[in-house]
């Protein structure tokens, strides 16, 4: 008996998936698929709980779902107790920068913090306050000063790069909260997001004498890492997509700089070098593979991130690997994905499905008719041209399904994998590439 969907949830789903963008909500109802890939991760959410540091890159072409996969991996990090920050990549937001573009990122993150209880980010000022009730209880059963206890947990912070000023101001966060000053708790929280423009304006306010720089973002996350730690989280997991914006940067010291911070990251947590946190990325496989702008021109990068050889020729999947392609989807996959959908358009009710099992097939059918093989790569417009279908038939229950099927148009994604060249020279590029690409990709 399929369980009932709210108006709301209802609603949130199908209009996330006629704008062709992720849910926010309610990814369950249309998950299929991607077992092995799941397993993966949740293996490095427990990793993470352990005290470990994870870093995976996801590699699918646009429209394969590695938004969703990422949405979904960042839900199951929040059901073990963890802290999340996530964020898309821009012109704006970048990993390295000396202009702002890196700091815009911490912001991004920051906004976007998140846990079980407040999913939807802006969750920083409550985990703050949980780590001194944590320190409180403490204080209570040791029957020590609650600001002792607060140093002392904040001790091992206090070692890292940014460490000591980052300690300061939640003890000032502490006195504020103590005191019922405000205007200190707001300064402080101001700070702990990155937002003081100035060391001088921080200075006068909280007495610091460093505020989040460009140059110091990743060394902010390592901090985070260990007080949500602290406050009794499981750790913290950092999603980022869309890195195929670094790719896309046309000065190559500026893609270079950003690269070796990715190897710096991948790095200290291949060696140990980070606690509690992962890193998991999303990125096209020309931002990955493309010899002469992707990470493969990277050496380092490219020696650590390669295709595990044996199991490429051995036809299986080695999900240990820091790279994790994502599989296609099979036919039966499909079906069941548009079985899942037509069931949220009912609201969970299967008795007011809109659209018979055999409309499906029919569907499915036209689908590889018109484009062949790619639909299952790249699900994004099916989806999309699906739930148009769907949309029509609900507010319409006067038109049958078979003859709108025939009309339905599924736009190929497979020519958009490089949108800032004109058509004839993306055809050309890829001609190219492709020829570059099969060096290192035997």
């Amino acid at each position: 008996m399929a369980k009932a969907i709210k108006p709301r949830e209802r609603e949130a789903i199908i209009q996330s998936l006629r704008a062709g963008v992720t849910p926010r909500t309610g990814l369950h109802h249309i998950q299929v698929g991607r077992a092995g890939e799941v397993e993966a991760l949740v293996t490095n959410i427990d990793t993470i709980i352990d005290n470990g540091a994870v870093f995976r890159l996801v590699i699918g072409d646009f429209g394969s779902g590695k938004s969703f996969f990422l949405r979904l991996v960042r839900q199951i990090a929040l059901e073990k107790g963890l802290v999340t920050v996530s964020s898309d990549l821009s012109p704006d937001r970048r990993l390295h920068s000396t202009s702002g573009q890196a700091k815009s990122l911490y912001n991004e993150l920051m906004r976007n913090m998140s846990t079980r209880t407040k999913p939807d980010g802006g969750a920083l000022p409550s985990i703050v306050e949980k780590f001194i009730i944590v320190c409180r209880k403490q204080a209570e059963e040791e029957n020590q000063e609650v600001e002792k206890v607060v140093h002392e947990k904040l001790h091992q912070v206090e070692e890292l790069v940014g460490g000591y000023d980052f300690a300061r101001v939640v003890t000032l966060y502490y006195q504020g909260y103590e005191q019922g000053n405000e205007n200190l708790q707001n300064d402080a929280i101001r700070w702990l997001r990155g937002e003081w423009p100035t060391k001088t304006e921080a200075r006068q306010a909280l007495g610091v004498r460093s505020i989040v720089e460009d140059s110091t973002v990743y060394d902010y996350l390592k901090i985070w890492s260990l007080f949500v730690q602290a406050a009794g989280y499981g750790g913290l997991l950092v999603s980022i997509d869309e890195l195929v914006n670094l790719y896309k940067l046309g000065n190559k010291q500026a893609r270079v700089s950003n690269y070796e911070q990715i190897l710096r990251i991948l790095n200290d947590c291949l060696q140990g070098s980070a606690n509690s946190i992962g890193f998991v990325m999303g990125g096209t496989p020309e931002f990955l593979l493309d010899p002469r702008k992707g990470l493969y021109s990277y050496e380092a990068l490219r020696s650590r991130l390669a295709e595990n050889t044996f199991a490429k020729q051995a036809g299986v999947v080695d999900y240990s690997s820091p790279t994790l392609h994502m599989n296609n989807l099979n036919p039966e996959e499909m079906y069941i994905l548009l079985k899942n959908i037509r069931l949220v358009f009912a609201a969970g009710d299967e008795d007011n499905l809109l659209l018979p099992d055999e409309a499906l097939k029919a569907f499915l059918a036209h689908c590889h008719e018109k484009i062949g093989e790619s639909y299952f790569r790249t699900p994004r417009n099916t989806i999309k041209a699906f739930v148009d279908l769907l949309t029509v038939l609900d507010q319409n229950s006067q038109v049958e399904w078979q003859q709108l099927i025939q009309s339905v148009k599924v736009e190929n994604e497979s020519n958009t994998a490089m949108p800032e060249l004109e058509s004839s020279e993306r055809q050309e590029k890829k001609a190219e590439d492709n020829e570059q690409l099969s060096s290192f990709t035997l």
